[in-house]
């Protein structure tokens, strides 16, 4: 099968390149000790970690689909969490809110291969960045992880003031690089917020699928690993 020429590379930045998993479980543990929150009947790290994980996890859905709001995701995860331990201490809960927006976007974990990648596509073709990570946040990650400057364009939906997977944050992308469909490609990890938001404006799709999640969709290529792109980019 003759491969498609792409000009333009789309990139999701958190559980894609940015490892959000390792960055956001090495904050909470140093957020763990330093808070002192086994003191605050909170028995264990993992206890905590699991909680919050969930919760924040549902968090990201309401605010995706607009039914919450930056402040209450910022605020309300950690609100919550202490809760399901009976903790309900707002003085706590705005600290551990603060201190994880400022401290984990600093962490510089990126997933296997992401680098190899990024300088494999540098040059062959024009990178960009579409996430609904906060603004201020995402620009941290890309510079202290060290790769802000393959991306030519940083598109976050708070420009946008829409998130993935509305068409309007791809279409508002597109022609912030002056591209058409047919010569853009995107990469992530969210079947929903990625792939499908992509597909609906018939942008081809590479589904970064690492723990090989089952789905039904009809997405242009799937990988398990970065270092697959180089099959068919």
């Amino acid at each position: 099968m003759e491969l498609k020429t792409y000009k333009h590379i789309f990139f999701d930045l958190d559980h894609t390149l940015w490892d959000f998993e390792k960055n956001s479980k090495e904050t909470l543990e140093e957020m763990y000790a330093d808070f002192h929150l086994n003191t605050w009947g909170i028995k264990s790290f993992d206890d905590f970690y699991t909680n919050y994980k969930n919760i924040n996890l549902e968090y990201w859905r309401l605010y995706r689909e607009n039914k919450i709001q930056k402040h209450d995701l910022r605020f309300g995860r950690f609100y919550k969490t202490l809760k399901a331990f009976g903790v309900e201490e707002e003085s706590l809960t705005n600290k551990l809110a603060d201190r994880y927006v400022e401290s984990c976007p600093r962490k510089q974990h990126l997933f296997p291969f992401a680098l190899e990648i990024l300088n494999y596509l540098k040059g062959k073709y024009k990178l960009h960045v579409i996430t609904n990570g906060f603004k201020e946040s995402q620009y941290t990650k890309l510079t202290s992880s060290g790769i802000r400057d393959y991306f030519e364009h940083i598109i976050t939906s708070e420009d946008v003031q829409s998130k993935k997977p509305d068409r309007r944050i791809f279409e508002y992308s597109m022609q912030r690089c002056a591209a058409i469909n047919s010569d853009c490609i995107m990469i992530g990890d969210n079947l929903i917020a990625d792939i499908l938001g992509a597909k609906s404006v018939l942008i081809d799709q590479v589904y970064f699928n690492p723990f090989k999640t089952a789905h039904k969709e009809q997405i242009t290529f799937e990988v398990g690993c970065l270092s697959e792109i180089k099959r068919f980019l």
